[in-house]
């Protein structure tokens, strides 16, 4: 944690950069050119499947707020008469093989963010070999397929492309890992079919998409309080995502005095790590829920959000479906 608070004090803030990072930035930088460049010559192919691939990812670490635009695309394409499926390494588990969630996957086989999603009730297939795991979406009756963080994974060949961007930090000092927060260039952006600013001031040519809560739902019963209502208390406040300071910065908003309890990205929470005896409600992200129910208690609560974004980044990103669905129809005889 000491060595990441460091690395983001440099990225994000007025920290200096280490010595070793810039050599093993331009490093980083080859490599990630080399790869791109072996794809883009066909030395390394992608799988094609018959059937639409829309990637949603970014090209910086930390979270962006790319799962909860995942599930509001599945939502949209649905309500559009698509049959969306959401493919996904499963960071944070231990599955390797393609495996097709069920109704109660476990996080720690799967990871958090896929057992978040399938939640949400649309199909989710997860493993190391993304067009392996995305054939199975396919059996299942799906007819296009979301890949969450997938923007660098180019083994899966995809029609449309999404970056989600953080509105606040935006790319920090602009420079590659680990002397900066970026996994790609800048110019990556150029290639992308739509760009996404999560939270503050969208530039041009992204569309703003804010996250929205509201409630908070208990972990051991499913009751549902006012997040409001706890205005003016002390709640112990764990996020262990990708960005925890837009988790407490959100609670603070709604005039609740936080705590806060930064674990790292992915974290497999333990009792132990929220044992805190002092009888103050609790309050964690959805993405974190998902591994603390069995052993949740009174007062934890988890607090949902949802992606709200224009219509109009929902009518680009039907149109390019549509336009695929257009080109791939067989001519009429």
């Amino acid at each position: 944690m000491a060595l990441i608070d460091t690395l983001e004090s440099a990225w994000y803030g007025n920290g200096r950069v280490p010595w070793w990072a810039p050599p093993l930035a331009v490093l980083y930088g080859g490599v990630v050119r080399l790869r791109r460049g072996l794809y883009r010559t066909g030395v390394l192919r992608s799988v094609r499947l018959p059937a639409p691939v829309v990637v949603i990812g970014n090209i910086s670490v930390g979270g962006t707020g790319k799962t909860p635009l995942t599930i509001a695309v599945v939502a949209a394409l649905r309500a559009r008469g698509y049959r969306p499926g959401v493919v996904s390494r499963g960071y944070g588990g231990s599955q390797r093989e393609a495996l097709l969630l069920g109704e109660a996957p476990d996080p720690a086989q799967v990871g958090d963010e896929p057992c978040l999603i399938r939640a949400s009730g649309v199909p989710v297939a997860v493993g190391r070999d993304r067009p392996a795991a995305a054939r199975l979406l396919l059996d299942a009756g799906c007819d296009v397929l979301i890949a969450d963080d997938g923007l660098q994974h180019y083994r899966l060949a995809r029609d449309v492309e999404i970056c989600v961007i953080d509105g606040t930090r935006r790319f920090g000092n602009r420079r590659l890992l680990p002397a900066g927060p970026l996994r790609e260039p800048l110019s990556r952006l150029q290639r992308v079919d739509l760009r996404v600013c999560n939270g503050g001031v969208a530039e041009a040519g992204e569309y703003t998409m804010q996250l929205r809560g509201g409630d908070a739902i208990a972990l051991d019963d499913g009751r549902t309080q006012a997040l409001a209502s706890f205005g003016g208390q002390r709640v112990h406040a764990v996020a262990a995502i990708g960005n925890p300071q837009r988790f407490f910065d959100s609670l603070r908003a709604a005039g609740i005095e936080v705590i806060e309890h930064a674990f790292p990205d992915h974290h497999g929470f333990v009792p132990a790590d929220l044992d805190f005896a002092d009888g103050l409600p609790l309050l964690m992200t959805d993405k974190d829920a998902v591994k603390c129910r069995r052993f949740a208690q009174p007062q934890w609560w988890r607090v949902p959000v949802q992606a709200d974004l224009p219509q109009a980044f929902y009518e680009a990103l039907g149109g390019r479906l549509e336009g695929l669905r257009r080109e791939t129809r067989s001519p009429a005889t």
